[in-house]
């Protein structure tokens, strides 16, 4: 599974990218804000930085609007995929910019009949929202696995996007479905290192070295 970090904080994104933990990186118009930065500025610097995909956001709603802006973003960098919500607009934008040779990432699903419709039009990745289903007492994890069926089921090459993670246990629950690339902020992914019993036995281990004067360097 590709981990894809939700962030347009540069610095974040060069820690876990030089960890080899960055396969791509996923933003919108709430962390671009949050960045405080221009988009077509902090995109372009994160785009040099990951050699993977990089998602910037259209922010029209309309289609012939979403297509100025797609256009407009794809000409960023090569490794850019531009997203669109999974409204009519949207998918009629994907189907466009897709048969352009842009990469498209649709976001905002929340069923199974929007991930089958975004992958007849064509895109790259579709973003189903574990956190915001749980957060109505629905299993997100239900849709993920929903999707990755009917994907399988009928050959789709879009590739299944986890998005909306909250948790370490969304990551691994993600993976054992078979999720393509899950797409998580930065201290989800490394809260996935971390383990009671971990932290116990290296106290055990550190407190007998310096009973013993075990010292290597």
């Amino acid at each position: 599974m590709k981990f894809f970090v939700d962030t347009a904080e540069i610095d974040e994104i060069k820690e876990l990218n030089d960890l080899g933990m960055v396969d791509g990186v996923t933003t919108n118009p709430s962390l671009i804000a949050k960045s405080g930065r221009d988009i077509l500025e902090v995109t372009k610097e994160i785009c040099s930085i990951v050699s993977g995909p990089v998602s910037a956001e259209v922010v029209a709603l309309e289609a012939d609007d979403m297509l100025a802006e797609g256009r407009k973003l794809a000409k960023i960098a090569d490794n850019i995929a531009v997203k669109v919500p999974l409204t009519w607009a949207g998918l009629k934008t994907c189907k466009t910019l897709t048969d352009e040779g842009t990469m498209v990432n649709v976001t905002l699903c929340f069923s199974a009949n929007q991930a089958l419709l975004a992958a007849k039009a064509g895109a790259t990745f579709i973003s189903p929202f574990i956190g915001r289903l749980d957060d109505l007492n629905m299993d997100g994890l239900d849709l993920i696995e929903d999707i990755r069926t009917i994907y399988d089921n009928y050959g789709f090459e879009t590739q299944v996007l986890a998005a909306s993670i909250r948790s370490a246990n969304h990551m691994s629950e993600c993976a054992k479905i078979g999720a393509d690339v899950a797409t998580a902020p930065p201290k989800v992914i490394k809260a996935m290192a971390n383990h009671v019993l971990t932290d116990k036995g290296l106290a055990t281990f550190m407190a007998d070295a310096e009973k013993a004067g075990i010292k290597i360097v």
